[in-house]
């Protein structure tokens, strides 16, 4: 075990309990839910079709689930940091997910944000494993679109 990467659980671990924070408001256009369809291969009409997904009890055209689990990425960037710089980290990666729930669909044009809690830290010799609780929530909507458990890697020289 790396003393880069005790230093950096030792941070991390701190974090646990704190406030979850709030990152920028994105829109989900028509056309990046087009591209995800044809990414995936996965056209189903309450994605592409907004004439006939007018007809459905969602009024139009809805985010793949996956495409809004998928701008976790992107959203998290967006997330006020207050770890202190990790000396010798080497890489970080997604490890995974321990739950993911689909609770309110995202319409095309709607803005989606992330905010973050870290739940869980763990030190697996020279990987630190921080799980945080990412809830993404839909402007202007009581219910989020989605909360999920994401497990983030960090590597430690």
């Amino acid at each position: 075990m790396s003393a880069n990467a005790e230093t950096a659980y030792e941070a991390m671990k701190a974090q646990i309990g704190a406030p979850a924070k709030t990152g920028e408001w994105f829109e989900v256009t028509q056309e990046r839910i087009n591209d995800f369809a044809d990414a995936t291969l996965d056209h189903q009409f309450i994605h592409v079709d907004p004439e006939r997904a007018a007809q459905t009890p969602f009024g139009g055209p809805i985010a793949h689930g996956f495409l809004t689990l998928s701008m976790l990425v992107h959203l998290s960037t967006t997330i006020p940091n207050d770890l202190p710089p990790l000396d010798g980290m080497l890489m970080g990666v997604n490890y995974g997910m321990n739950k993911v729930r689909f609770i309110n669909p995202v319409p095309a044009g709607a803005r989606i944000r992330a905010s973050a809690e870290v739940t869980d830290v763990t030190l697996k010799g020279n990987a630190v494993d921080q799980i945080r609780t990412m809830t993404v929530e839909i402007e202007g909507q009581d219910k989020p679109a989605l909360i999920a458990e994401w497990i983030g890697r960090s590597v430690f020289a």
